[in-house]
């Protein structure tokens, strides 16, 4: 009797983890086309820009009450999914070399601004289990005060690429169907194997940079992140973020060790400089990368 009882039990447990782990799923993302990338007990929705990590708290001997036990082991939980949280931050890409990790490891007051800002992370689902135990899950904002702090502190001030680097004889690239101006970037990066990061880059076939710190400005990228990952190009299109008219241009390769920065076409890279209004978009940071 006991042994079937502890066997419905445990079969109760695993089958409210599961619950929970679906609904968090649905929760923070999860959607089709989004680019979530899992780590450790955690991960990333970079479509979304929410981080999340589980915790689990088990309820302590002495507590005098079941409410002080759920409020105890909810506490450990928190701490545990915050542990958790900070490894996933400490694993994100920053840009095609660096990961957040070497930012705190080689700064002191980098290391205690991110410590304090996962502190801040809130809860965002809470599973009590069977036995008494919680599970929670927790999560922090990419974009915002840990962008701000990854960003570096000079953006701007790139210089566009001139018509003599363009090719001899371009390929022919659509123009907005209206013959005005375009209104966002749109990267097709689809079988690169680009991996998304917090300060990417575009660069020509010379290597020169044709969108990233040095083309936005810096407000717009710590509140909306530096560009948007999707897998699905028709919602790449339909994004309000490059509003109703997007250059569409296919990536060549990705470029640094870390496969985060693109490379696309010396003729794209001219039409995506030859007009004031496209580094105007530039600036405000419609780019969106359609990856796999």
């Amino acid at each position: 009797m006991n042994h079937r009882m502890a066997h419905r039990g445990a079969a109760l447990f695993l089958a409210g983890l599961l619950l929970f782990v679906n609904a968090a799923s649905a929760q923070v993302g999860g959607r089709v086309g989004d680019v979530i990338e899992s780590m450790g007990n955690g991960g990333v929705d970079w479509t979304t820009g929410m981080i999340t990590a589980t915790g689990l708290g088990a309820p302590p001997e002495n507590a005098v009450n079941r409410a002080q036990a759920r409020a105890m082991a909810e506490r450990a939980a928190f701490i545990v999914a915050t542990r958790n949280l900070l490894e996933v931050v400490k694993g994100i890409r920053v840009d095609s070399a660096t990961l957040v990790e070497n930012f705190i490891v080689s700064s002191d007051i980098i290391k205690t601004e991110v410590s304090g800002f996962v502190q801040g992370a809130q809860i965002l689902k809470k599973q009590v289990n069977p036995d008494g135990s919680v599970e929670v899950l927790v999560g922090v904002k990419l974009q915002g005060d840990l962008l701000n702090t990854m960003i570096p502190k000079q953006t701007g001030g790139g210089v566009p690429v001139s018509p003599a680097q363009a090719p001899a004889a371009p390929m022919p690239v659509p123009q907005a169907s209206n013959g005005t101006a375009y209104t966002g970037l749109i990267v097709d990066a689809r079988g690169t194997g680009v991996r998304p990061a917090m300060v990417p880059k575009i660069r020509n076939e010379e290597g020169r940079e044709v969108y990233g710190s040095s083309f936005v400005n810096r407000q717009y990228a710590v509140e909306q992140g530096m560009v948007g990952y999707l897998k699905d190009p028709v919602s790449a299109q339909a994004n309000p973020r490059v509003t109703d008219r997007p250059l569409v241009v296919k990536a060549l390769k990705t470029d640094g060790p870390n496969k985060t920065d693109l490379v696309i076409s010396n003729a794209d890279a001219q039409i995506l400089h030859g007009m004031k209004e496209h580094l105007s978009f530039l600036e405000k940071a419609r780019v969106m990368v359609v990856l796999d």
